[in-house]
Formats: C-alpha cells, structure tokens, sequence
C-alpha cells in the first residue's frame, strides 16, 4: 500500500495541533513532526485555506484547530450509535476490573440500566437491562446528580421518596446533598451497600460534545473491606473521560 507522504503529514499536523489547546508554531510542528519546513509551509498554507486550521496572530503566528475540522469530527460522533462507544469501553472494563459494569441513563427519579457487561466469573446483580433503581442510593444515579447545579440538585432531591434498602441508604434530602458535594470533589460516586448491603459500587458521569451529561458509567462487585475504593474510582474516573472524550466532549 502506498502512502501519499503530504495527505499523512497533514494528518499529523492536524493531531498535534488538537492536542494543544493553544496551538503550536510552525518552528515547533516542525520539530515535534520532523517536517521540512518548507513541505510544512505549504501544508500549513492549505490547512488554512480550507478551513480545517485557524492562525492565531495575536502573539507570535500559532496554528490552532480549525472550524471544518471541528466540523468533521462532530460529524464522525453524531452519526456513531453511543452504544457503539461505550459498550467496547465497558466490556473491557469489566474484563481488565474482574467486575460487572453497567451504563445507565436518567428516567424521572429512576435509573435505567442500558448496557451490562460482566466479568468470566461474575456476582449475580439483581440489576438487569431495562431494570429500575431509585437515583439516590445507586453509583450511576449519584454520579449524574454530581453534573447537576446545586438549584437543580435541590430541586430534584426535594422530589425524592426515600426509602431504605438497606441500613446505609441515605433517607434524607440534606444528607444526599452532602453525599453529591464529596461526590463532586472525588470525582467519582459511590453506593456504599446503599442499595444492597453485600454489593459495592462505583460510578462516573459520561459527557457528549455538547458538555451535557448523558449518563454514568458503574463497576460492581461483592463489597470487601480490603478493597481499595478510592483507587477503583479514580481508575473509573479515567475511563469515563475517555469515553466522553470519544463521544465528542472537550475538557
């Protein structure tokens, strides 16, 4: 197969170029890529053209992702099925993480369970695809109110009807509230046996290129008092930006 070297070299350009958000000067495309800088030039020139890169003179001349490009790229995301992305992402979680994941959206004051992927040897869930839960006492329901303004929170907290599932179900608007605050400077949510009192779980909202929460992502399993859940959140925390970023959203 042959390669055409400027189409590959534009490539290039084009990645390094979104990868900074204050876009690179031609000295420095060339360098990181060891580019000519006259084959550079001239690729540079026709990016601009056609609108896929923009200049920056403000400081000195920098290069800078492009309206087209920007374009094209929401084009590539609005016409992939979100299934498409996030179920590979969730399988391999389960496999790398030996535990059950699930993908819910927000239904009323309920979460759906879309997507469920479990591990060689799994814990039976009594979560099923289709299946309900409350939004106070569940990972992928905390994890979507932590995205939520605090008026909103509010406001969908006070229409919550508590009830206990377990003896460490929160039962109470104020206490949730103060659950999403940790929520939100951790980064990641937790059902701590909230909704059944032998299962522990960790969940993470999942963004699309409009910055808009569309769900949440959660790993599952028997609860262990020797399991590291800090680090299981932050490694779910990971993984969920990268499946966000796949959808289209920009940090």
């Amino acid at each position: 197969m042959k390669i055409n070297r400027t189409t590959e070299r534009s490539v290039q350009i084009l990645k390094l170029v979104s990868e900074v958000n204050d876009g690179l000067d031609m000295d420095e495309i060339c360098e990181r890529l060891n580019i000519p800088r006259t084959s550079c030039y001239d690729i540079l020139v026709t990016l601009v053209h056609m609108g896929m890169l923009e200049v920056n003179t403000l400081a000195k001349k920098s290069y800078k992702i492009g309206l087209n490009a920007y374009r094209i790229g929401m084009s590539y995301t609005n016409n992939r099925n979100i299934s498409e992305i996030i179920s590979p992402a969730l399988k391999e979680l389960a496999k790398e993480l030996k535990k059950t994941c699930f993908f819910g959206i927000l239904e009323g004051n309920k979460i759906v369970y879309i997507s469920k992927f479990e591990p060689e040897n799994p814990i039976i869930t009594t979560a099923t695809i289709g299946s309900k839960n409350p939004i106070y006492n569940t990972s992928l329901g905390k994890a979507i109110l932590s995205t939520m303004s605090d008026e909103k929170l509010r406001e969908v907290a006070d229409k919550i009807d508590f009830k206990p599932a377990t003896r460490f179900t929160i039962t109470d608007t104020d206490e949730l509230i103060k659950n999403i605050e940790l929520t939100r400077i951790r980064g990641f949510a937790l059902d701590e046996r909230e909704l059944e009192e032998h299962m522990e779980c960790v969940g993470v909202p999942i963004f699309n290129e409009k910055r808009e929460c569309i769900g949440a992502i959660s790993a599952s399993s028997l609860y262990r008092k020797d399991e590291d859940y800090i680090a299981l959140g932050n490694i779910l925390r990971e993984r969920g930006m990268k499946i966000s970023k796949s959808l289209g959203f920009i940090a």
